[in-house]
């Protein structure tokens, strides 16, 4: 990745409809597929869209966030939060959307699930595949109230 690029998550009622349109929308297949979860590394315009299949859901859209390239820059947004006085917190090796992820959340007024995530792949995780990791993402029973990836605060600001 070359530069950060905005994150969109849906919830999606049929997972290969959705991605068969989505390829054939931006052209390009998924980054990664999981049972009920597909990603998306858009160049143009840069953006990683994420589909979770979650035909439940009250609204279409999971989260947002901004994927960085580094913890550096991770703890640099989370910085900014903190000289700014934003509300966030911190989660480190998260083990989140079939990855190990350090991220920050970011409250943010009127936005759906009431945060951003700005986070850094860190490593692929196919231990959630098999169920033999404990994670509250990427799963179709995820409450609607709180972000898919949203992580157990480790620190606030």
């Amino acid at each position: 990745m070359e530069t950060s690029r905005v994150q969109l998550a849906l919830n999606v009622s049929d997972i290969d409809a959705a991605t068969r349109f989505y390829t054939d929308m931006f052209g390009v297949g998924p980054a990664k597929q999981r049972a009920g979860y597909a990603n998306f590394e858009i160049a143009d315009p840069p953006l990683k869209l994420v589909l979770f299949e979650h035909p439940t859901a009250t609204s279409a859209l999971n989260h947002l966030g901004v994927e960085v390239r580094s913890t550096s820059e991770v703890v640099a947004a989370a910085e900014r939060f903190t000289a700014a006085g934003l509300n966030h917190h911190m989660a480190e090796s998260d083990r989140c959307c079939h990855a190990v992820q350090d991220k920050v959340w970011v409250d943010a007024p009127d936005v759906p699930l009431g945060g951003w995530e700005v986070y850094t792949v860190l490593a692929d995780d196919p231990h959630q595949d098999t169920g033999s990791t404990d994670s509250v993402c990427c799963t179709t029973t995820s409450s609607d109230s709180a972000p898919c990836c949203a992580g157990t605060p480790e620190s606030s600001q």
